[in-house]
């Protein structure tokens, strides 16, 4: 410091900052203030959101009330760094006395990240997934046709090229799709595998929820199954509804959105079995898809809107209520058994109660969505849970 002088200037903002350095060689500097850790200053802004508006810091009495945080959802990387660093101000400023409080957040869900096959040249460029091409057993350049190595899955990275353009995939498939597909192919803390096959096959299903769409119209919007005289059917189909209901509700308040979408088919293909042309079997028809467009929103929200519209014409599903449960539709003689591939949930069977485990392992194995992991193969190992689970082993 012996080498250097410093002249006051005009005071604005903090005094330190506006202290300006002369070197000797003539050249003048202005002292960075900005010297905290990024993990020291972001830390503890939950506190300051309870009141922005709070001349100290952050308010005592308001941090007091709204904290702590009820759910907090990131990236594994924040639970090495950030979510530590937050413990210990939170316990700190506990411990002087600045909060009353000693846990920053109630809940934590760390959600996976999406990944993509990855492709470099046989001179290591690496390339986009829509510059190759499968031919046979071997990958190719589809511009040159010459051979491309195929390396592993792993996170998508603009780096390795292994990314799938949004507006290509918005453009060719839609948003509702996207979402679907991304929610569908496993829980939201694992790692999601993008791939073309998974996207159609969500693709295939709003398409079959669209021609439901198309069948149908607004008769059922004053239909109640309470004063209608109800046939068989009616009561397999309602009794999908509210199964339905209640399990994506459970499943939602658990972050089980891989469920959800599993419980969506099992009641779409209700709607599908659903038969008849006179009024009340269009009204019941209706009804249930009115339901279907309430249940489908929170993942597909733009055709949900647009069957709202069909068979209801009352305001938005957006802002229609959730709908309740009956609980005399949930007694049934039938079981819904999720159906696993290596651990995850592919599709659901409706199967009645006690069912032989050779009739649940030939209907699993039956299923488009457990074909398309088997590819032509025989299962290594089937394992059924009775009423509960399937689970195939590729």
């Amino acid at each position: 410091m012996s080498s250097l002088t410093h002249q006051a200037t005009r005071l604005t903002g903090t005094p330190i900052g506006q202290i300006q350095f002369v070197q000797n060689a003539g050249k003048r500097a202005r002292r960075e203030t900005d010297t905290f850790d990024t993990f020291f200053e972001s830390s503890w802004y939950f506190l300051r959101y309870a009141d922005p508006n709070a001349d100290e810091a952050f308010s005592k009495g308001a941090a007091s009330y709204w904290m702590p945080v009820d759910q907090y959802i990131g990236g594994v990387e924040h639970a090495v760094l950030h979510l530590l660093y937050s413990r210990f101000f939170t316990r700190a400023l506990s411990k002087v006395g600045y909060i009353d409080l000693d846990e920053p957040f109630a809940g934590m869900m760390t959600q996976g990240m999406v990944c993509h096959q990855s492709y470099k040249t046989v001179d290591g460029q690496w390339l986009f997934p829509n510059e190759v091409e499968k031919k046979g057993d071997s990958w190719l350049h589809k511009q040159t046709q010459e051979p491309v190595q195929a390396g592993r899955v792993e996170k998508m990275s603009k780096s390795k090229r292994n990314v799938v353009d949004p507006e290509y995939i918005l453009a060719t498939y839609g948003a509702d799709t996207a979402r679907l597909f991304m929610l569908s192919d496993s829980p939201p803390e694992r790692d999601l595998e993008w791939t073309e096959a998974g996207i159609e096959g969500a693709f295939r299903f709003m398409q079959k929820i669209w021609k439901l769409a198309q069948k149908t119209d607004a008769s059922g919007h004053d239909f109640d199954p309470d004063k209608a005289k109800l046939s068989e059917q009616d009561d397999t189909l309602l009794r999908a509804l509210h199964a339905a209901i209640q399990s994506i509700e459970t499943d939602i308040d658990r972050f089980a959105f891989n469920r959800c979408v599993a419980h969506l088919h099992v009641l779409v293909n209700a709607i599908s079995d659903y038969e008849g042309d006179q009024q009340h079997n269009k009204a019941m028809r209706s009804y249930a898809m009115r339901h279907l467009a309430i249940l489908l929103s929170p993942f597909s929200p733009h055709i949900a809107e647009e069957i709202w519209q069909i068979t209801c014409a009352d305001g938005l599903v957006s802002e229609a209520a959730w709908p309740q449960t009956d609980n005399k539709w949930l007694i049934s003689d039938k079981v819904e058994i999720a159906v696993q591939v290596n651990g995850k949930v592919r599709a659901t069977l409706l199967l009645p109660l006690d069912c032989d485990k050779q009739k649940v392992e030939e209907d699993a194995l039956s299923l488009d969505a457990v074909k398309k992991y088997l590819n032509n193969q025989s299962p290594k190992r089937v394992i059924v849970v009775p009423n509960r689970i399937i689970n195939v082993v590729c």
